[in-house]
């Protein structure tokens, strides 16, 4: 699975469309997870988010409730409630994926697409989502399986969950590797911090690549732009062209008014800052992830492209991980004011 940047401009297809076949579903949390959060699900099936995509969220003040809950569709997920700031997280056992995050002044970090399916039939679009063990198009199905097989929560509380995804007869299928990923979420009064974890739990060495195909809402691409080192660094612009060519960006500050999909090589310190809302984002790579892809749908309605930009945490060089031994992929939300 070893690739090079010269083969990076003949293999890889956009990053924002890809085609799964889901693994078939069945419930993966523990009864002690779904007893100790009974109380938490019936609270939850009383209360209602006001969710506006890329603006203001605000959630009712008896919704202020942690645990395991269940959606209109039946796919479950894990509310967290930080105690002293009233912050808030949602994460889906379906994908691993994190869906919402709202700080304690009810601003939503995190965009949804108006198009994505959350039954369960494919995997969820938008969130920071899992493209694992693959990123592009390769040996295995597009960004891989880790986005659509349900996650099993090892541990949680208010305010963090742990989850796990290993092998299955459905993975084994297309990467039969003795592999533990595990994919943890804390929420901090400042800040939502994640972390996965890659073990290799077999005597064989395999190869990796990972991603966090973020989404995060937006007042208005008018209204964005996206710091960080980007200024002299090479990048794959994928829109150019069959095969995307190599640019070098002269910004220091990127805007968006056209599509993109555009792998940064070496950036992994973006922050997101929006004078629609007054607040900036910043993604906080400390480990593993070290490359960003920008990506957007410019002019497609019905994805909402207005309202978000995916804003991807990388490791897009293949990952090498020995019989015993692990990886780890550290990134961190930090909201602030312009």
């Amino acid at each position: 699975m070893k690739i090079s940047l010269s083969l990076l401009l003949v293999s890889l297809a956009s990053t924002g469309a890809f085609v799964v076949q889901p693994q078939p579903r069945s419930s993966t949390s523990s009864n002690v997870v779904l007893q100790a959060s009974r109380k938490a699900q019936k609270i939850a099936s009383r209360t209602k988010w006001v969710e506006a995509r890329g603006g203001m969220t605000e959630a009712p003040s008896d919704s202020a409730a942690a645990g395991l809950m269940t959606n209109e569709h039946g796919l479950e997920y894990v509310k967290l409630v930080h105690p002293d700031t009233g912050a808030t997280s949602e994460v889906y056992l379906y994908g691993g994926v994190v869906t919402s995050y709202v700080d304690g002044d009810g601003t939503e970090f995190i965009a949804v697409r108006p198009d994505a399916k959350t039954d369960g039939s494919k995997p969820i679009s938008g969130g920071l989502s899992h493209c694992w063990p693959q990123f592009g198009p390769g040996e295995i199905q597009q960004h891989g399986f880790a986005r659509n097989v349900d996650w099993t929560v090892k541990s949680m509380t208010d305010t963090s969950v742990e989850m796990e995804l290993a092998p299955s007869d459905y993975s084994k299928e297309m990467w039969d590797k003795q592999f533990l990923c595990t994919f943890s979420v804390d929420l901090e009064a400042d800040q939502l911090s994640t972390k996965m974890l890659v073990e290799n739990k077999g005597e064989e060495a395999f190869d990796f690549q990972a991603a966090l195909h973020s989404y995060f809402t937006v007042s208005g691409l008018d209204n964005l732009e996206i710091a960080g080192s980007f200024e002299g660094k090479e990048f794959l612009n994928k829109m150019v062209g069959d095969e995307g060519e190599m640019q070098t960006e002269d910004r220091s500050a990127i805007t968006i008014s056209e599509e993109y999909d555009r792998v940064y090589k070496g950036v992994n310190d973006p922050v997101l800052n929006d004078k629609g809302t007054g607040k900036s984002l910043s993604v906080l790579n400390t480990a593993g992830w070290e490359d960003t892809v920008l990506w957007n749908p410019y002019g497609d309605e019905g994805m909402g492209y207005n309202n978000f930009v995916c804003v991807e945490s990388v490791k897009f060089d293949p990952v090498t991980v020995e019989g015993g031994a692990s990886w780890t992929g550290d990134m961190a939300l930090k909201p602030g004011s312009l």
